[in-house]
C-alpha cells in the first residue's frame, strides 16, 4: 500500500447490488456491481487499502421466495445458509469486477441466543403473502406478522458480538488484498453450552457488523455508502438540513433525539458513531458515487471525536 494512502472499510448498501429500479436479475446485479467497483478501483489505484462489506437483502429475499414456492417439494434451507450463499455469490461478482489482488471470506458473526431480539423478532424479510400462505409457513416454525400490504416473515436482528473470521480477513488485508467480508452482516452463529458453533435464524445489521470489522482490520476510515449524499436532520420536514462535519457528541445527541429512522438511517448513524467512539479516526456516510471524495474528507456526513 502507498504510505500516503489510508486503510478504508467501505460498507456498500443493498442499492449498490441491484438496478436503479430495484431489479435483482443476474444481469442487473452484475452491472450494478461492476459500476460500484469502478469507484473502489479508483481508490485502490490512488494507494488506499480497501476492505469491502455489503448488503444482501434483495438476494436473500430471492432465495427465501424460492424456498417458499418450493416448500412442498424441497425442504426450505435455513436463513443462515441463505446468508452464506449470498456472501459467496456477491463476493464472486465483486472479484470479477475488481479483477486484481482480491479475495472473499465467507464470514461468521457471533450473536447471543439470549439477546432480547430473539424473544421479539421484528425484522421483516422476503415478500408479502396472504394470511393462508403465512399460516402454512408458520407450521414450518417461522414467525409471520401482518403489515399494511399483507403478511411477511419476521426474524430476530441481534447485536453482533464478534466477527469470528476477522483474523483471516486481517491477514489478507496485511498481505495487500482487497478483501470482501461480512456480507449481509455475516452468517449469524451462536455457541452452545459445549462451545459448538451453529447457525441461527437471524439477520445482523450489516452496518453495525461493518463498524466491528473495520476496527478488527485497523481501518482508519469507515465509509457507509448509501443512496443519499448525507444524513439529514428533520428528514421530510420544512426544517430538514444535511449533516456535514459533526462530532460524536453532537451526532449522538441528534440520534438520541430521534432524528434518524430506525429502519433506514438510524443503524448507519449508530455504526458511524460506534466506530469513532471505539477508536476509529472517522466515519463518513455518503452516496456511492461520492466515496472517493468521502475518503478525501470532502463529502458526506463526516464523524470525528
Amino acid at each position: 500500500m502507498n504510505e500516503l494512502g489510508e486503510r478504508v472499510l467501505i460498507a456498500l448498501g443493498g442499492n449498490a447490488m441491484t438496478a436503479p429500479d430495484g431489479s435483482a436479475s443476474p444481469d442487473d446485479q452484475r452491472r450494478a456491481v461492476e459500476d460500484a467497483m469502478l469507484h473502489v478501483t479508483t481508490l485502490v489505484a490512488a494507494g488506499h487499502q480497501v476492505t469491502l462489506t455489503h448488503g444482501n437483502g434483495p438476494q436473500v429475499g430471492n432465495l427465501i421466495l424460492k424456498n417458499q414456492i418450493a416448500a412442498d417439494v424441497v425442504p426450505p434451507v435455513p436463513l443462515d445458509w441463505c446468508g452464506a450463499q449470498t456472501q459467496a455469490t456477491i463476493g464472486t461478482l465483486i472479484l470479477n469486477a475488481l479483477d486484481g489482488r482480491a479475495a472473499v471470506v465467507v464470514t461468521r458473526t457471533l450473536v447471543d441466543l439470549g439477546d432480547p431480539a430473539f424473544q421479539d423478532p421484528i425484522k421483516p424479510i422476503g415478500r408479502y403473502f396472504t394470511e393462508a400462505e403465512a399460516h402454512r409457513f408458520e407450521k414450518l416454525g417461522q414467525t409471520w406478522h401482518r403489515f399494511d400490504r399483507g403478511w411477511r416473515r419476521v426474524v430476530a436482528s441481534p447485536e453482533p458480538l464478534e466477527i469470528l473470521d476477522a483474523p483471516a480477513v486481517a491477514a489478507l488485508v496485511a498481505a495487500g488484498f482487497t478483501v470482501v467480508a461480512a456480507g449481509g452482516g455475516g452468517v449469524p452463529v451462536v455457541r452452545d453450552a459445549d462451545g459448538k458453533l451453529g447457525g441461527v435464524e437471524a439477520v445482523i445489521d450489516k452496518d453495525l457488523a461493518a463498524a466491528m470489522l473495520a476496527r478488527a482490520v485497523r481501518a482508519t476510515t469507515l465509509v457507509i455508502a448509501t443512496d443519499v449524499p448525507q444524513a439529514v436532520v428533520g428528514f421530510g420536514t420544512a426544517e430538514a438540513r444535511p449533516v456535514g462535519h459533526v462530532t460524536t457528541a453532537e451526532l449522538r445527541a441528534l440520534h438520541a433525539a430521534g432524528h434518524f429512522a430506525g429502519g433506514s438511517m438510524g443503524p448507519k448513524v449508530e455504526a458511524a458513531l460506534r466506530f469513532v467512539e471505539q477508536g476509529g479516526d472517522r466515519s463518513v456516510i455518503t452516496s456511492l458515487e461520492n466515496i472517493g471524495a468521502a475518503v478525501a474528507g470532502e463529502a458526506g456526513t463526516v464523524v470525528r471525536q
